[in-house]
């Protein structure tokens, strides 16, 4: 069982806070899964909601934390990582990239010219962002052991280890690592995501891990990796990939795509990665912000693995992030009213 919905009234419109109302046929829907409430109608709404708006979250009934992700690194143009934190958009930055690891190689910080300091980071943390390490380039892990010594560079460079005088960010401790691997070898990296899940203990977090595969199942380099479950967040490419992504006038491919993703082994959270601009999904599976509000997002939002939306990249971000922010979250308390 799951949404369950039954129409309200021949024609309608929806009402939202931040939008004009939209034609629509009205119908009411309850979630078994995740209920939530329907209140007929807001014309005649004096006190109900008021009265029972405090009892709401100590009900089974909860409202989805969802957030919006992005890629802060890439282009010297998008300004510094503490003006992108300071826009209130996002809940999580990942720094791109690190790259030339393993193998026996030194790993390299590669942020395209970008200035970095300690401080931009925990100003960041500080707005309750989490800011994490992606790792790009080419994958070229040799070995379990190899997987190993890298999750020890990365902890005590990056995260919160203390064995390194030469941490490139210095006493900045990042919330965790991202994987955004689409090139060279898929060998070990399963095994590089379990080292770096055994730094955390049953009482305390200390590594978020995330994973941004293409939507194509399997993903050739992370597949093995996202099955060991030790993603907390996974944001799938749905772009750049006909098979699974939107086309204009066509959400078949995205939705089957979402929803085979959303019972795969090893999801905990699932994202829906989008391009802020076609100029970077060439491809194909650009969504106007418009289309992403009215049909994609509501359709997402009913799967319990949802978590938000990750736009690529935050260079190209002008305002679609900001656009959509306000619709990313589902409600608790939805208002329908007749024409």
């Amino acid at each position: 069982m799951g949404r369950q919905c039954g129409q309200i009234l021949g024609s309608g419109k929806r009402e939202t806070s931040l939008s004009m109302l939209r034609s629509a046929p009205v119908f009411g829907c309850f979630d078994v899964q995740k209920p939530e409430f329907t209140l007929w109608d807001h014309a005649h709404d004096l006190n109900y909601s008021e009265t029972i708006r405090p009892y709401v979250n100590k009900s089974q009934i909860q409202p989805v934390n969802a957030g919006i992700a992005t890629y802060w690194g890439q282009n010297t143009t998008e300004g510094s990582l503490v003006d992108t934190c300071r826009k209130g958009i996002y809940d999580y930055v990942n720094i791109a990239f690190l790259i030339n690891y393993g193998g026996g190689q030194t790993p390299q910080l590669n942020i395209a010219g970008h200035s970095l300091n300690s401080s931009e980071i925990e100003t960041c943390q500080g707005l309750g962002i989490k800011v994490f390490l992606s790792l790009g380039g080419a994958a070229n892990l040799s070995s379990s052991d190899d997987a190993q010594q890298v999750a020890s560079y990365i902890w005590n460079e990056f995260l919160g280890g203390n064995e390194s005088d030469s941490r490139p960010l210095g006493n900045a401790v990042l919330d965790g690592v991202d994987f955004h691997i689409q090139a060279g070898k898929a060998d070990y990296l399963a095994d590089l995501v379990q080292a770096l899940s055994e730094y955390n203990t049953p009482e305390r977090k200390l590594v978020y891990l995330s994973a941004a595969p293409e939507c194509f199942i399997p993903d050739y380099f992370l597949d093995a990796a996202i099955k060991t479950g030790h993603f907390d967040y996974v944001w799938v490419e749905f772009f750049d990939n006909p098979p699974c992504e939107y086309t204009p006038g066509n959400t078949s491919a995205l939705f089957n795509s979402w929803d085979r993703w959303a019972s795969y082994t090893g999801i905990n959270t699932l994202f829906l990665g989008v391009p802020a601009d076609p100029a970077v999904s060439p491809s194909g599976g650009y969504i106007p912000p418009q289309v992403l509000i009215d049909e994609v997002l509501p359709f997402v939002q009913n799967y319990s693995s949802y978590g938000g939306v990750m736009v690529w990249d935050h260079a190209h971000d002008l305002n679609y992030s900001e656009t959509i922010r306000p619709y990313v979250s589902k409600s608790q308390i939805q208002y329908y009213a007749a024409i």
